[in-house]
C-alpha cells in the first residue's frame, strides 16, 4: 500500500456522531476505523472500580454503527481503552455489546481481545528486578503501593494491536492503550513510516477536535511516505493549518514532543499546509526510537469514604460576609463533631466548596463583590462511609441555619434534596504513574481472539 486513510469518527466511542459522516468516510476509501473508548480525564474512580463512564445505551449505538460500516467495506475496526479506563471487565463489557450487535445484525467479524491489566505480584518482581522506574514527579515505587491498587493497567502501544490484526481479527477491543496507538497501529503494519503514522494520529485522537466544528464528526487522515493529509468528514467543516497544528498542545507536555512506548515523536520541523479550504497537508514530522521500550503504568486505589451534603443560600447579609461563614463553619463543625462523636479533625476531612463565589478557582480569581446566591457543598471524606455520613448529618443544622456571628437569628438556608446527605461510596486516587522496561512490546499483555459466529 502506498497510502493508508485512517477514520476516526469520534473522540470517545459513546459520544456519538452523525451517520453519514461515516458513510462519506467509507466513500472516500478508509482503510480502517480507530475508535478511543477511554480517558483518564474524568478521574480515577473509573478505573479504581473498573466501571465505565459512558452508558451502554451510547456505546451500543456507535458500535452498531461502526460495525454495521466495517463489515460492509471489509476493513477492521479498532476500539481502545474499553470501558473507560480500559481493565479486563471494561474489555469484556464491550466484547459483550459488540457480540450482541453482531447477532442482531447478523455480522460475522472475527473478534480480538488485548487484555492490559496487571498482577501487582508480577509487577513487584519486575520492580525487584528494577525493571520499574518512576516519571516525575513521583520517586521510587513501592511494593505497598502496587498491592493497595484495586486495579492496575499497562498503558500498550501499537504493537499488540498489530499482532492481533496479523493474526486475522477484524474486530479489535484493546484494554488500556495510548491514544494514539489505536489510530497508528494499522497505517505502522502497512509499511508507513513512523513519522506521519503517530502524528496523524495525535491530530485525529479526538475526532473533530482539530476542525472548525468538533460537532460534526470525526476526520479522515491519509498517511503515505511523505506525510499525511487530514480531511474532515462533514463537507460543511474545515480543517486548517492552525487548528491541525494546535492539537499538538493537547495533552503534551512538550508541543513537540510525544513519547509513545517505543519512542518519541518529533514535530519541531512538521509544515502545515492548506490544500484547500478544508483539506490540511502535513510534512517532517519524525520519529526517535528509543534505545528502551517502555509500558506505562496506571493504578488506582481506595482512599477513603465520602459523603456529599448541598445547600443554597440567598440570604443577603450572609452572602455579604460568605468567607467569614464559611471560616466559622469550618470552626463550629470541627467543635461540634469532637463533642458529638469524639473525632479529632485528623481522623476525616472536609471540603466546603461555595459555587457562585470561589469554588472553582478559589483564591486565584478573587470575587470582587457579593454573588446573589451560592450553593454549599460539603464533602466529607473518611476511613469508612459511617463515619463521613456521621460527620455530614452533623453538618445538617448548620449547613441550614447557620448565622454569621453578628445576626441576631437563624437564617433559613435550602437543602435541593431529602435525605440531605449523598453516600458517594469509596474514593480512589491515582497512584501510579512509572513505567516497566519491557523485553517485548507485548508481553505485558494477553490476546484472546473469537472466530467469527455465523448468524444466519
Amino acid at each position: 500500500m502506498d497510502q493508508v486513510k485512517v477514520l476516526a469518527p469520534t473522540g470517545m466511542l459513546g459520544a456519538g456522531f452523525p451517520e453519514a459522516t461515516v458513510a462519506r468516510g467509507l466513500a472516500l476509501g478508509a482503510d480502517v476505523i480507530s475508535v478511543d473508548a477511554g480517558s483518564t480525564d474524568s478521574g480515577p474512580y473509573y478505573l479504581g472500580a473498573s466501571r465505565p463512564k459512558t452508558t451502554r445505551a451510547a456505546v451500543a449505538r456507535d458500535l452498531r454503527v461502526l460495525l454495521k460500516a466495517a463489515a460492509s467495506a471489509g476493513i477492521p475496526l479498532i476500539v481502545g481503552s474499553c470501558g473507560t479506563s480500559g481493565t479486563d471487565a471494561g474489555v469484556d463489557w464491550v466484547a459483550e455489546i459488540v457480540a450482541g450487535i453482531q447477532a442482531e445484525e447478523k455480522l460475522s467479524l472475527r473478534v480480538a481481545r488485548i487484555y492490559s491489566e496487571q498482577d501487582a505480584g508480577t509487577l513487584a518482581e519486575r520492580l525487584d528486578e528494577g525493571r520499574v522506574h518512576p516519571l516525575p514527579p513521583l520517586g521510587a515505587l513501592r511494593r505497598e503501593t502496587l498491592e493497595s491498587c484495586t486495579h492496575i493497567v499497562g498503558v500498550m502501544g501499537h504493537e499488540p494491536i498489530v499482532a492481533a490484526l496479523e493474526a486475522g481479527a477484524q474486530v479489535v477491543l484493546a484494554g488500556r492503550a495510548t491514544d494514539t496507538a489505536i489510530a497508528a497501529a494499522y497505517p505502522l503494519m502497512k509499511g508507513m513510516p513512523a513519522g506521519p503514522s503517530w502524528h496523524a494520529a495525535k491530530i485525529i485522537e479526538c475526532g473533530g477536535q482539530c476542525t472548525s466544528d468538533p460537532r460534526a464528526g470525526g476526520v479522515l487522515a491519509t498517511v503515505d511516505a511523505g506525510g499525511f493529509t487530514i480531511e474532515p468528514l462533514d463537507p460543511a467543516v474545515s480543517c486548517t493549518p492552525i487548528l491541525v497544528a494546535a492539537h499538538m498542545l493537547y495533552e503534551t507536555v512538550n508541543p513537540y514532543e510525544m513519547r509513545e512506548p517505543d519512542g518519541t515523536l518529533d514535530v519541531r520541523d512538521a509544515a502545515y499546509t492548506a490544500l484547500d479550504e478544508r483539506r490540511v497537508r502535513v510534512e517532517g514530522s519524525r520519529f526517535h526510537v528509543a534505545d528502551q521500550h517502555t509500558i506505562k503504568l496506571e493504578g488506582a486505589r481506595v482512599t477513603g469514604y465520602e459523603t456529599m451534603s448541598f445547600s443554597a443560600i440567598r440570604d443577603p447579609h450572609i452572602l455579604e460576609h460568605i468567607d467569614e461563614w464559611a471560616e466559622l463553619m469550618h470552626t463550629v463543625l470541627r467543635q461540634r463533631v469532637e463533642q458529638t462523636i469524639g473525632l479529632s479533625d485528623d481522623k476525616y476531612a472536609v471540603d466546603l466548596r461555595l459555587y457562585g463565589h470561589n469554588a472553582i478557582l478559589g483564591d486565584l480569581d478573587p470575587a470582587s463583590g457579593p454573588p446573589r446566591e451560592v450553593g454549599v457543598m460539603l464533602l466529607v471524606s473518611a476511613p469508612d462511609q459511617a463515619t463521613a455520613t456521621a460527620v455530614a448529618k452533623i453538618a445538617n443544622p448548620l449547613m441550614l441555619h447557620l448565622p454569621t456571628p453578628d445576626m441576631d437569628y437563624l437564617p433559613s438556608l435550602a437543602f435541593p434534596a431529602s435525605p440531605a446527605e449523598t453516600e458517594r461510596g469509596p474514593a480512589y486516587e491515582f497512584v501510579l504513574h512509572h513505567v516497566v522496561d519491557t523485553v517485548t512490546p507485548t508481553e505485558m499483555f494477553r490476546t484472546e481472539t473469537e472466530e467469527p459466529s455465523h448468524h444466519g
